[in-house]
Parts: structure tokens; sequence; C-alpha cells
């Protein structure tokens, strides 16, 4: 019985062994036959390689799309990562951003049922043509390159293509300071093509085509940021009409720092020069070294309100009050000089009445002896 019930155990686990074997062996078809009808993942590779070198095989990159026969439009969309900060005696602000412009080439139209799109990095960017735009009034630009190039080139099988970069700009900005720092600012971000003209190419805004990030990262420390607008024109040059697209950053200052560094101190020293009032007329030493000591804090205080701004030639807001400043506690110090010298001139004119008061009756007493 034993040795039934262990040649029954033996055909068993042999006849399980032999099923998953089975299966094992029926999953490998499977997937054998499964790879006979999907593209391996280097046959797709290869394909999109061919694609591209039949594309570019007959491609002049010299050239934009549609030459001779109509101009270029090219859609600009833009992404506000981050604004600041604002120098106001550099009269520049520092801009970041996401610039992407859309345009359609024909003679990268592509047939494929695999892909409607190609997704390419920027070893692509200067194989084909690419718009030449410039920022008017950049002082410095720099791309992103870490850690690779932040460049990105799609291209649709219609022979669409968007191609987007991230730049940090540091862009010129005329700061009209007359209301400083009660002043709103308006700074803008011009841009056109360098040498193509209004009849080859034409830059278009997209529908919400300007957006902008969280606020919480921007560097505007002294200014609120109040809106954005965008804007197009046509500037004439003597080489041409171009199209010049603009956008407008509103920004407005903040009085926080300027009231606790300049406007506090200055009224308190305007009080402070008050408090000689209330000193006698005879302490002349008190009155004078307060006076005096007011003056040349008032001054100093003009001298570090000055620092912030650049040597504009205009007066702004915060002249006027430091001027006025200035004045009150000046006009402190000049009441207790007149009232010193009309002090004097009185004792003076007392005293020389009553030496002639004393001589009268002495030559009265004479003419009385002889």
């Amino acid at each position: 019985m034993s040795a039934r019930l262990l040649l029954a155990a033996v055909f068993l686990l042999s006849a399980c062994q032999a099923g998953s074997r089975k299966v094992e062996e029926d999953d490998f078809e499977d997937v054998t036959t499964n790879q006979k009808w999907v593209m391996s993942p280097k046959a797709h590779d290869t394909d999109v390689t061919q694609l591209l070198n039949q594309l570019l095989s007959e491609y002049d990159k010299k050239l934009r799309p549609d030459i001779g026969m109509k101009p270029t439009v090219i859609d600009v969309d833009i992404y506000v990562n981050s604004i600041g900060p604002v120098s106001s005696i550099n009269m520049e602000y520092q801009i970041d951003i996401f610039f992407a412009q859309t345009w359609t080439d024909s003679r990268l139209r592509f047939n494929s049922t695999m892909k409607r799109s190609l997704t390419l990095n920027s070893n692509m960017v200067g194989l084909i043509w690419i718009p030449d735009t410039i920022f008017r009034n950049s002082k410095t630009a720099e791309a992103h390159w870490i850690t690779t190039p932040n460049q990105l080139l799609r291209i649709w099988n219609d022979g669409k293509i968007l191609y987007t970069l991230r730049l940090t700009i540091n862009a010129e900005c005329q700061l009209q300071l007359h209301n400083f720092p009660m002043d709103k600012h308006s700074c803008p971000l011009v841009f056109s093509s360098y040498g193509y003209p209004r009849e080859e190419m034409m830059y278009r805004w997209r529908k919400n085509s300007v957006e902008a990030a969280d606020q919480k990262s921007w560097r505007l420390y002294q200014f609120d940021f109040m809106g954005l607008r965008n804007t197009s024109e046509i500037v004439e040059t003597s080489a041409g009409d171009y199209v010049v697209m603009t956008i407008y950053f509103d920004l407005s200052r903040r009085m926080g720092y300027f009231t606790i560094q300049t406007y506090i101190p200055c009224i308190l020293t305007v009080v402070l020069s008050w408090v000689s009032f209330w000193i006698k007329k005879d302490a002349t030493p008190a009155r004078t070294a307060l006076g005096i000591t007011t003056v040349l804090t008032m001054t100093t205080l003009s001298t570090i309100a000055r620092n912030s701004l650049p040597r504009v030639s205009y007066v702004t807001a915060m002249d006027l009050f430091v001027t006025v400043c200035f004045l009150f506690v000046f006009a402190a110090l000049m009441e207790y000089a007149t009232l010193n010298y009309y002090s004097s001139c009185k004792k003076l004119h007392c005293t020389k009445k009553k030496k002639s008061v004393r001589g009268g009756d002495l030559t009265q007493e004479e003419s009385l002896f002889h």
C-alpha cells in the first residue's frame, strides 16, 4: 500500500512540473507572437531617425518658410516665471520667462501612422530655420543651460513647429521719479525680428498668451505687481517697417521702507528743533547746539535719501518733503539768532539810555554846584 501511495505522489509531482513548463512555454510563445506584431523600440527609433533624415535631406535652414509667397506668421506665448529685483538707480529690472514661438513650415510636413508629433531637444534646433527674435530693450540676456539647454522643439505632422526656451533678461525701464516714493511705473519688455520686416515676418499674440506664475517667489521688494498688458505696433525705420510686440508690467512702489528710513526721522528732527522754544533765551550754548545739531541731522538725512535714487535733474516728492523739513529746522535756528540779536540790541539801547540819563543828572548837579 505504501509503495502504491509513493508511486501516486511521484506521478502527481511529475504531472504538475510538466504543466508548469507548458504554461511557461505558452507565455513565451505569446510574447514572441506579440513581438511579431508590435514594433520594437529599436525599430521605432530607426523609423523616426529615417523620418528626420528624410525631412532634412533637402531642407535649407537659411531660408524662411514660404519665402517669396507670403509672410511667416509667428504666434507668441510668454509665461512669466518671476520679476525682480527692480533697480531705480540703474533704471532696469530682471525678468525670468518661458518664451514660446509657434509657426508653420510646410517643408517639415510628414506622414506617419505612429506619431502625430515629434518632441525633440536642442540638438535639432540648429538644423532648422528659427525666428531671429530679439529683445529690443534688453541690457543683458541669458539662456538657461543647466542641466541641459532649456529648449524644446516640437514638430507636428502638418508642419506646425513649437519652439520654447527659458530666458533671464535684464531689461531697461525708464522710471519717472517725479512722485517718488509714491510713484507708479509700467516697465516694458519689447521684442521683434532683427532682420525680417513686416512684409516677410509678422508676430501676433495668441489668446491668453501672457500668463504669470505665483507671485510669492517674486523679488519685488519695494513694489507691488498691479497687472500686465500686451500690445503690438508697427515701427517705421530706414530698413523697413517692423512688427514690435510689447508687454507692460504695471508696478506700484511701497512706501514702508522710506517711511521708516526717511519720513519718520525727518518729522522727529523737526519736532526736536522746536524744543529750543522752551529753553530760556539766556541759555545760548544749549539753544545753539540744539539748532546746529538738527540742521546737520537734516543734511545727513537728505543725503541718505538721495542715495537710493539716480542723479536725476528734476525734483522728486521726497526732495520737496526733505527740503521743507530742512527749512523748518533752519528757521528754528534763525529764530533764536534773531531773538538773541534783538535782545542784545535792546540791552545795549537800555544801557546807553541809562548812561545818558546819569550824564544829564551829573550835569544838573554840577550847574547847581557852581
